[in-house]
């Protein structure tokens, strides 16, 4: 214990013990750090010695305050209300298996104190926020990393669930990647598919089997719609749901208590107009139809898309058939 290589470590070991166990609430003492670094890391030191440590610290930029009641580690590199947004945004995060979160949600917590460790309450019921169970997804992101900056296409499995609650294999795919996107709390690779001749968007946690081929990708701008390139302003506005048909100007007309909704989904580019009473508003924007025909039937009870006609056929039809199954 009295060995020179302990005392090397002593400066390391009380930066160690402050950042674990100190903050504004919690200051330590000399001689409790005294007492940590001999039952923690077998190393005796003297209070002078510990209060010369603190000193270097203190010169190396440390932000360690000190008073009569002892020494606390004053700032880190995240505020605590940090570090839960992030926690929270692990938890909501639905591509994320339950085991990678709990990792994850340990090395986070491990960014503060042990005081803040017990105030996280919410990391027992991870199991009980919906995660997917595809152990591959990590994988797949650094895959599709590589792939992009070597341009390059992949291969994968396709996977959609089983009346056994399981993944199993749709179809095999080929395409060129550009883009990762988190949309509604899911994963999507943005890729061009060959074989469909279009854009495809597949959620990342339904992928399986990931290789890099030897073929070269196809240039984005090659691809039909993207000429100039992929527009993220336009494409995160413009598809409410992941559905790759062309986008078209759509109109419709909603109750004003649904302004703010309308806004998140679709952004403030969008053009709206007041209605015919205070109660309605006209709303014009360019986005997928497929998409706006789902995100209608969503706020069947608030929205009337006006045009194209061909929309409004089609969610009259999907509610007549959804009618039917109530009489």
């Amino acid at each position: 214990m009295g060995s020179l290589e302990p005392k090397k470590l002593a400066l390391i070991r009380i930066w160690q013990i402050l950042k674990e166990h100190s903050d504004y609430d919690h200051p330590l003492t000399q001689e409790e750090i005294g007492a940590r670094l001999e039952t923690e890391y077998g190393i005796t030191m003297e209070r002078k010695a510990i209060s010369r440590n603190i000193l270097l610290l203190k010169e190396a930029g440390a932000d360690i305050e000190s008073g009569r009641s002892g020494s606390y580690l004053n700032s880190r590199d995240f505020e605590d209300s940090e570090l839960r947004m992030i926690i929270d945004g692990v938890l909501c995060s639905k591509h994320i298996t339950a085991k990678h979160s709990k990792e994850l949600i340990d090395r986070i917590c491990a960014l503060s104190n042990k005081y803040f460790r017990t105030g996280v309450k919410h990391i027992c019921s991870i199991k009980e926020w919906g995660k997917t169970e595809n152990q591959a997804l990590f994988l797949n992101i650094d895959i599709i990393s590589t792939a992009i900056e070597k341009n390059r296409q992949i291969y994968y499995n396709y996977n959609k669930y089983g009346i056994d609650k399981k993944l199993h294999r749709s179809s095999n795919q080929y395409v060129s990647p550009y883009l990762m996107i988190l949309h509604n709390q899911r994963y999507y690779l943005m890729a061009y598919s060959e074989f469909w001749g279009n854009m495809v968007f597949h959620r990342l946690d339904r992928i399986t089997n990931m290789k890099i081929t030897d073929k070269k990708a196809v240039p984005i701008r090659e691809v039909p719609g993207y000429e100039g390139g992929i527009n993220y302003k336009e494409l995160s506005s413009t598809m409410p749901y992941m559905y790759t048909d062309k986008q078209e100007q759509i109109h419709f007309t909603a109750d004003i208590e649904i302004i703010d909704q309308i806004i998140d989904w679709f952004g403030t580019d969008i053009r709206i107009m007041k209605g015919e009473d205070d109660k309605k508003i006209e709303v014009s924007l360019k986005a997928s139809p497929n998409a706006m025909g789902y995100w209608a039937m969503q706020y069947i009870n608030h929205v009337e898309i006006t045009s194209p006609e061909s929309l409004r056929k089609r969610i009259k039809e999907s509610l007549e058939r959804g009618l039917e199954k109530y009489r």
